[in-house]
């Protein structure tokens, strides 16, 4: 065990509320195992608007579900799947394997949106940052960074966050709601296409919000980001962030799929933590590391540690000898960013030399850190930078 001096909650393991009560978003857990329509968002006044699905909504049983009231033979979902998921069409008339009689009854129930980018901005460094517009009017960033040959994909998986880490641009606008599966996998597929159809290498759910509170909908988006109808990236190169929501790590480690998970600690001191990660302090350290020892011996697979160092505030000889202590005999890795900043921030990020001397003190105690570059930090596209804006648009086009 880790020799941790913290004392441990009794209080009963709650998940945050996920949602800001004034907006129409499906809650945290809404599944599309049943009826992947019951949850499409507000499609406006015009009735026969609301009497269409979105297609994309639709679990692959669902679709089945559907085709099968149509008189149509199962065999159409894949065709379908295959001209939404990879082809990222549209419109209903780019589906040229399908007869016309058909697709024009396919419009008559369902329709087809694909988020636009409201801006782009490019970075020096290559990457590429965008805002991409919703249907019902609300807005998130994506990044894009490419290296070489290989693209990485850093998606959202809600419109803000409900953390309220201090020092993160997100979790100060709060949120504003959820995001469906296949909005967080539209994202990737914008990226891609903006690059000229370059093959995604891998994807990070480590944009804005936390996955573990929008558990089914983050589950769904991987598993189509893995499937070889979608973008086919192998499970080990598909990365889900959380800040430690302890149930949802529990449920993910029995998933079978091989995904890789990435906890944002930040610090290893209790007081510290709870300082800098408001939102989380019904999940106590000891809880977390507990839960960690559990899910690397149910998966056999090595989690991830992301620490964002802040000059006087989580790079003290304290902070360190806690950090050692908490990973000391674990299978992790420590990925140490140097704080990026955000406007109307007193936090400062710590020098190039502290950032070191974490790396080795860690390596020392027999734990693999390494310093990760920052990329786009001059267009605020770096890890905590991204921040989700609203639009006042009500609707937009529908094909």
């Amino acid at each position: 065990m880790c020799d941790i001096t913290i004392k441990q909650s009794n209080a009963p393991v709650e998940m945050p509320t996920p949602m800001h009560p004034e907006v129409h978003a499906h809650n945290a857990d809404a599944g599309l195992a049943t009826n992947g329509a019951n949850n499409d968002a507000n499609l406006g006044p015009n009735q026969s608007e609301v009497a269409r699905t979105n297609l994309r909504r639709l679990s692959h049983d669902d679709l089945i579900y559907q085709l099968k009231l149509m008189h149509l033979p199962s065999f159409r979902a894949k065709q379908i799947e295959d001209w939404l998921w990879h082809y990222n069409i549209g419109s209903f008339d780019d589906m040229t394997n399908i007869s016309k009689a058909l697709r024009a009854q396919l419009a008559k129930q369902f329709y087809l949106y694909a988020p636009r980018a409201i801006s782009k901005q490019v970075s020096q460094d290559g990457s590429r940052k965008y805002l991409l517009l919703l249907e019902d009017g609300i807005s998130v960033e994506c990044v894009g960074m490419p290296n070489g040959d290989k693209l990485s994909v850093c998606v959202s998986s809600q419109a803000g966050c409900a953390i309220g880490c201090i020092f993160c641009a997100t979790g100060k606008a709060g949120l504003r709601r959820n995001l469906f599966a296949d909005e967080i996998y539209q994202q990737a597929l914008y990226i891609r296409d903006d690059f000229d159809g370059m093959r995604i290498s891998n994807i990070v759910l480590m944009g804005q919000g936390e996955p573990l509170t929008n558990y089914t909908q983050a589950l769904r988006a991987l598993r189509l980001f893995n499937n070889p109808l979608g973008l086919g990236i192998g499970a080990r190169h598909l990365t889900l962030s959380t800040c430690g929501i302890i149930p949802n790590i529990a449920k993910f480690a029995q998933e079978e799929e091989q995904f890789t998970l990435a906890v944002s600690l930040h610090s290893a001191v209790q007081k510290t933590r709870d300082y800098l990660m408001p939102g989380l302090k019904k999940f106590s350290l000891v809880n977390l590391y507990n839960m960690m020892q559990t899910y690397v011996q149910k998966t056999k697979r090595r989690p991830s540690y992301e620490y964002a160092l802040i000059k006087g505030v989580n790079d003290t000889p304290e902070e360190l000898q806690a950090l050692c202590d908490f990973c000391r005999g674990t299978l992790c890795h420590v990925n140490l960013i140097q704080l990026n900043e955000i406007d109307d921030s007193p936090f400062k990020p710590t020098s190039e030399k502290r950032a070191q001397e974490f790396v080795r003190a860690l390596n020392a105690c027999g734990v693999e850190a390494t310093i990760r570059v920052s990329r786009g930090q001059d267009i605020d596209a770096a890890c905590g930078q991204l921040q989700q804006r609203s639009c006042p648009l009500n609707k937009q086009k529908r094909s």
